[in-house]
């Protein structure tokens, strides 16, 4: 039998729709903004594949909305470790659910959370000079680390099946800078994680120029169409070359020289949207996600209403091989995969799949 440990932060991700750009130190505006949870949907969707594809499994896990609730919901009859210690959790409970499992003959520890859960569980287990192996189910709003699966259903098929581990980067960024626009990446651990092709890479940044690529956007803009234009460098040049004061790190809406939204919330950027609408993306640098990373306000209502335009330089493709996506919604992720072109120079364009 399987012995996997489940711990849930479940706060994780809550500032993304909401334009927070995360939710270290911001649970309280996330709230006040209308934000809801995320990881707790992400665990049950992730016990949900395991319960349905590993009969010989045994979860044991943290109580309440840190990894009880989830596994019985998803039906199975949990070995609950511990409680959080108050109504709002925090990174001590998650640290404790950890030093429990170490304890617990555990064959893996899968986590739901964003990098900072990450650097919780990878120090915790460093700390004790163990080498219990750990996979993420990513619901943070920052999801830079490689020790996460890339949707919540692979991470159930990477614990159901993995045999062999190998060490992988966690990485986290401070959430003040980021929110100023500023990416500064610290390696905070080490950890031992399931060799699977499920998993994501470590988020890598992309040289290159992107003059071209940006001309010939501004080249074929439609003015009476909106633009949702999404969060990164690359869409930041985009931007600076449209002569708008864009957010590098956020989702602006821009339509026939006028920005409607900056900087802008799930909500605020549905409400700004017109009849004819188009969501411009890059992916992620080493990982390749257009979306479900670190652009969680543009929602699966917004995709739903808008034609998708990719962009990305060819150094960038070549370090990708394929496009990922991670909405939260099934449906809408099935509808998204098979071949995208992307935009790569002035007039050439690639087309790359959505895996």
């Amino acid at each position: 039998m399987r012995r996997l440990g489940v711990v849930v932060n479940p706060i994780a991700g809550m500032g993304g729709r909401v334009g927070l750009k995360g939710t270290d130190g911001k649970v309280a505006e996330a709230r006040e903004r209308g934000a809801e949870q995320r990881a707790p949907d992400r665990a049950r969707e992730m016990l949900t594949e395991l319960a349905d594809i590993a009969a010989d499994v045994q979860v044991v896990s943290w109580g309440a909305e840190m990894g009880e609730t989830a596994a019985r919901a998803a039906g199975f009859e949990p070995e609950v470790l511990g409680h959080p210690d108050g109504e709002e959790t925090t990174a001590e409970d998650t640290r404790r659910a950890v030093e429990a499992f170490l304890s617990a003959d555990l064959d893996l520890v899968l986590f739901v959370g964003g990098d900072g859960t990450a650097a919780d569980v990878a120090e915790t287990i460093a700390d004790a000079d163990a080498n219990l192996p750990i996979l993420g189910v990513p619901a943070g709003v920052k999801v830079y680390s490689a020790v996460f699966a890339v949707s919540p259903e692979a991470a159930a098929h990477v614990a159901a099946s993995f045999d062999s581990t190998e060490r992988a980067e966690v990485n986290d960024i401070d959430e003040d800078q980021y929110r100023e626009g500023e990416v500064h990446t610290e390696l905070r651990a080490l950890a031992s994680v399931p060799v699977a092709p499920q998993r994501q890479s470590s988020k890598q940044l992309a040289g290159g120029t992107v003059e071209g690529l940006v001309e010939g956007f501004v080249d074929e803009l439609d003015p009476s169409r909106t633009y949702v234009l999404g969060p990164g460098g690359t869409l930041n040049t985009i931007k600076d070359r449209l002569g708008i004061d864009g957010t590098a790190l956020g989702v602006d809406v821009y339509r026939d020289g006028e920005v409607l939204v900056a900087d802008g919330a799930a909500d605020d950027i549905f409400d700004a949207l017109g009849e004819n609408n188009t969501v411009v993306v890059s992916p992620i640098g080493g990982q390749g996600f257009i979306f479900g990373r670190g652009n969680q306000q543009i929602s699966p209502e917004i995709i739903r209403k808008c034609d998708v335009e990719v962009v990305a330089t060819r150094q960038k493709l070549d370090g990708i091989g394929a496009l990922r996506v991670d909405t939260g919604d099934a449906a809408l992720d099935e509808s998204l995969r098979g071949w995208q072109r992307v935009r790569v120079g002035r007039y050439e364009t690639r087309l790359v799949e959505v895996v």
